[in-house]
């Protein structure tokens, strides 16, 4: 059994949750890390294995640099932070929001990874999670496409710079996961049976589903600078 460490930001709901619960599965060791401390506890609560878990806010540098300096060192770093700010017809999006996309997404990513580099042993890895609005044309995501491009955009930069660190990225497609909470569930089901019928696959996807490319990512000793679409594939359509 593998007694590497995965520390996972984001990891008490949606992706970044399930890509925990299936690195302990596989014999890692994981800590969750996310701001709400109380809403870790029942995440992990729910886990079986080395869990650990550290409330900490992605978007303070400050707070990151600490909670790693307590951790110690550590293998590989899953950062599953998500933002719905950027969404909206091109026409009518607020800049605002936009920015406030960088500021609570591309931003935090990098930060994150930049406060974790004393801390990652040389072969171990960091895996980003972006979305496939970066890759598709879907009308009314041009922000968050430009919040995932960026993000997408530094896997191949960091994979050459950071070496033998290990850098790739994952790509979600539309999944069922708290992201969507903004909608009354009626809309939400609405929304997500008209992208299973576009969706090739025939269906949305669930976090189970992203978190085995995750994990792939995370244990494969050879991918590095790779950026994998677990999208149903809806770029195809879209």
């Amino acid at each position: 059994m593998s007694l590497q460490h995965a520390v996972v930001i984001g990891g008490s709901s949606g992706i970044g949750l399930a890509s925990a619960r299936l690195l302990l599965e596989q014999g890692f060791r994981v800590t969750i890390a996310a701001r709400d401390e109380a809403k870790l506890k029942a995440s992990a609560d729910h886990l079986s294995g080395e869990i650990g878990m550290i409330a900490i806010d992605a978007r303070d540098p400050a707070t990151v640099k600490q909670a790693f300096e307590r951790l110690g060192s550590f293998d590989h770093l899953v950062l599953a932070l998500g933002s719905g700010h950027g969404a909206g017809p091109f026409a009518t999006l607020d800049m605002a929001d936009l920015l406030a996309g960088f500021q609570t997404k591309l931003i935090p990513h990098a930060a994150t990874a930049q406060a974790a580099l004393p801390f990652l042993r040389p072969d171990g890895s960091i895996t980003f999670v972006s979305a496939v609005s970066a890759q598709a044309a879907m009308p009314g995501t041009a922000g968050l496409a430009a919040v995932n491009a960026g993000i997408e955009a530094m896997v191949r930069v960091l994979a050459a710079e950071l070496k033998p660190l290990r850098v790739n990225g994952v790509s979600p497609g539309v999944i069922d996961t708290p992201w969507w909470d903004f909608l009354p569930a009626e809309q939400r089901q609405a929304v997500f049976q008209d992208f299973a019928g576009r969706t090739p696959v025939g269906r949305i996807g669930q976090p189970d589903d992203v978190a085995k490319a995750v994990a792939f990512m995370v244990s494969n000793g050879f991918m590095s600078g790779h950026v994998l679409t677990c999208d149903g594939g809806i770029h195809l359509a879209a």
